[in-house]
């Protein structure tokens, strides 16, 4: 009897591919983040990292009418409600996210296109990449109204590592002013 020799073979790791947007025209609300998460990116669901808040504050504020499932959140376009990044190749953290691969110009496009009565940024880096400014001169909550814009709202991270700037109050703002 001949023995066998298992050879392990080291295949390249692939790159997280991107989440696909969640948009149609007119929907109520659109959440914009900087880009998926790695976790997000490798399972293919929006905010799915196990100590994100997102899915809980969303329920906890009235914008939705039960708790999602990271793996539902295509089921939120019946609500009204779509999802984008301003970078849709980049993966991580948002300091680990490439300046290259924002496309603020790209997202503007399709605001354009879906024309959404309101957009969420999740976190005041994607609202200053927006701006081009500084996340220190970005408030939370609702934006001073820029006509050719919907209505924006700028939302504390939901992320478990933005965990010592969380409050609930700018996503309850948000679902008061959606409801309305």
């Amino acid at each position: 009897m001949r023995a066998t020799t298992l050879r392990i073979i080291d295949l390249p790791k692939s790159t997280p591919h991107r989440l696909p947007d969640q948009l149609r025209p007119n929907l109520r609300l659109v959440f914009v983040g900087t880009a998926a998460s790695t976790r997000s990116a490798e399972v293919g669901h929006y905010y799915a990292h196990p100590g994100n808040r997102f899915w809980l504050a969303i329920f906890e504020a009235g914008i939705t009418p039960r708790r999602y499932q990271p793996g539902e959140f295509a089921a939120l376009l019946e609500l009204g409600i779509g999802f984008t990044d301003l970078s849709k190749s980049g993966a991580g953290m948002d300091h680990e996210i490439e300046a290259a691969s924002i496309d603020v110009p790209g997202f503007k496009a399709k605001m354009e296109k879906y024309r959404p009565k309101t957009i969420a940024f999740t976190s005041k880096r994607a609202a200053s990449l927006f701006y081009g400014r500084p996340s220190s001169v970005i408030a939370l909550g609702r934006q001073p109204r820029d006509g050719s814009l919907p209505e924006i709202f700028v939302l504390p991270s939901p992320s478990g590592a933005a965990s010592g700037h969380w409050t609930i109050e700018p996503w309850r703002e948000l679902a008061a002013w959606i409801a309305s």
